[in-house]
């Protein structure tokens, strides 16, 4: 949590990265003090410590300082543990593994409900009105983005996933208000990622990114879902961020689903899985 908040000064208003750097220099007190006497610590008013809270991903102060507390004391430790060139294979099976568990539970204890809550509301009204629903990512994200378009179509939305720069702009060029584009980015920093982003929302179209907090992709969509992890994004083999990804995806996808209904649903994939039992060996 703590270091996701240092990724989001950079983006933050002078006066919500005094809170910030409050934040961080003694998050325990932080968790604990009223907003009166945050505020006054900080120097700014008690609206800036609220929408600092916002601005950073979360609900409002009660829910960044329960989080905050819980990150503090129950301390879901993120010591991401690099592979070296002397690891046996039983160092890199617990090493990648603790990786993957840490990023999940920090995942849990970060992520901002409301952010999910709106892009799950914008996808499922997407797709009851019948408009375009779009995935785009480059490279390592690009297989994302096609896991997402084959989560959405067996919930019965039509999804298209795009993973080649131009294919990408010109699909953005004839999104129209209405339509959903869901870009995903480690770096936030991918420059045909960035201007498939900015055609889509100059056409009206709500863009949701999935990306590292303070990066410029973060900034640019609509609708952020932070992802944020210690692992590099100028790794050869990117991995935890993968994994988070694809989870967020799941997330996403489960929360649309609800929204379609059980009674929609549920004849579908039953017919689906009888279909596809030809398939199968006995």
């Amino acid at each position: 949590m703590l270091d996701r908040i240092k990724a989001s000064i950079p983006s933050l208003a002078p006066a919500e990265q005094r809170v910030a750097h409050l934040v961080l220099s003694d998050p325990r007190a932080f968790a604990n003090l009223p907003v009166t006497e945050l505020a006054s610590r900080a120097h700014v008013s008690k609206p800036t410590v609220i929408r600092f809270c916002r601005s950073v991903g979360y609900d409002g102060l009660s829910d960044f300082k329960l989080k905050l507390a819980g990150s503090v004391s129950e301390g879901v430790p993120f010591i991401h543990r690099s592979v070296d060139v002397d690891d046996k294979t039983s160092d890199v099976l617990v090493k990648v593994i603790d990786n993957t568990v840490a990023a999940f539970l920090k995942y849990r204890n970060d992520a901002s409900s409301v952010a999910i809550e709106k892009a799950a509301t914008a996808l499922a009204a997407t797709y009851q009105t019948g408009h375009r629903i779009e995935f785009f990512g480059a490279g390592n994200s690009g297989i994302v983005a096609q896991d997402a378009q084959h989560k959405f179509f067996r919930l019965g939305v039509h999804a298209i996933a795009y993973s080649d720069g131009h294919m990408q702009v010109m699909s953005a060029s004839m999104l129209r208000p209405g339509d959903c584009v869901v870009i995903i980015s480690n770096s936030g920093r991918t420059r045909d990622l960035m201007d498939a982003e900015s055609i889509a929302r100059k056409n009206g179209a709500t863009t949701i990114v999935i990306t590292a907090s303070g990066s410029p992709l973060a900034s640019a969509g609509h609708i952020h879902l932070a992802a944020d992890h210690p692992e590099g994004y100028d790794r050869y083999s990117p991995m935890v961020s993968r994994l988070l990804h694809l989870m967020i995806i799941d997330i996403l996808a489960t929360c649309v689903a609800l929204r379609i209904g059980g009674e929609k649903l549920q004849p579908l994939l039953k017919e689906m899985k009888n279909n596809l039992r030809s398939k199968r060996y006995a």
